[in-house]
């Protein structure tokens, strides 16, 4: 498990039990809290509000070096990667499981379960950012040199970069746009045959994939029409009483585009 050790071992002191660092508009927090609900356990919230830009600090760096959310402190530990995190929940916290019991299902839940947090910059992300929020999170001359100082990730940095400067090119979206319908057209082919994407049973990879759609629905009107499958899939877990706790009750208000 990829645990990150603090250069600073006393900023998870006092952590005990389940903390988690996360944001109500975050689709990667989304899924840890989906997962914390379906598990019923307790954890104590520490929410940052990523508009007024409460994770660009020296404090929250120190605790999740990539400055973005969620972050998992359990026990004084930290997981800062939402596939990582809720895989490490499921197996630290086997009841009721979240992974199905074949070989192959299991396989395919694994495939999905790390695909989404991948396409996560290149897709997700920059669709969102291009479609709706750029222009709206400009930074200072002094934000900006502050956050290059903090940020060591190479492929985080040149993303905001080009977020906080309106730079995306028609190459970038493009790019998102072929992604991701690349990935809803797999997972309408899937949902053809069975209820969840791993198979017949609700799994990890589900819990990956709602918050995209959820976000992308909302934030971007993406249009899903064209995967009547998916979207009944979703109506599904709409249900779910974790859902409602674990990304509704967090959600903003922020308008449907």
């Amino acid at each position: 498990m990829p645990f990150i050790t603090p250069k600073d071992p006393s900023v998870v002191e006092g952590l005990d039990g389940l903390h988690l660092y996360h944001a109500g508009v975050s689709n990667c927090a989304m899924r840890v809290r989906m997962t914390l609900e379906e598990k019923s356990l307790d954890w104590e919230s520490h929410h940052l509000d990523i508009f007024k830009k409460e994770n660009l600090t020296e404090e929250y760096f120190a605790i999740n070096p990539t400055g973005l959310v969620p972050c998992l402190v359990h026990d004084r530990r930290i997981i800062n990667e939402s596939d990582d995190i809720i895989d490490y929940l499921d197996k630290t916290f086997p009841n009721p499981p979240l992974r199905p019991s074949g070989p192959e299902a299991l396989e395919t839940m694994n495939h999905w379960l790390h695909l989404g947090p991948a396409i996560h910059l290149p897709a997700i992300k920059t669709y969102i950012y291009y479609i709706r929020i750029r222009g709206k999170m400009v930074h200072s001359p002094e934000e900006q040199e502050r956050y290059e100082r903090l940020q060591t990730n190479k492929d985080i940095l040149e993303f905001h970069q080009k977020s906080f400067n309106d730079a995306f090119t028609e190459e970038d979206i493009n790019k998102a746009r072929e992604i991701l319908q690349d990935c809803f057209s797999k997972l309408e082919a899937i949902l053809t045959e069975h209820n969840w994407i791993a198979g017949d049973e609700y799994s990890l990879a589900d819990i990956t994939w709602v918050p995209l759609y959820f976000t992308l629905d909302v934030l971007t009107g993406y249009d899903f029409s064209r995967y009547p499958n998916v979207q009944k899939w979703a109506e599904r877990i709409y249900q779910r009483p974790s859902y409602k706790k674990g990304v509704t009750d967090w959600w903003p208000r922020i308008d449907k585009k």
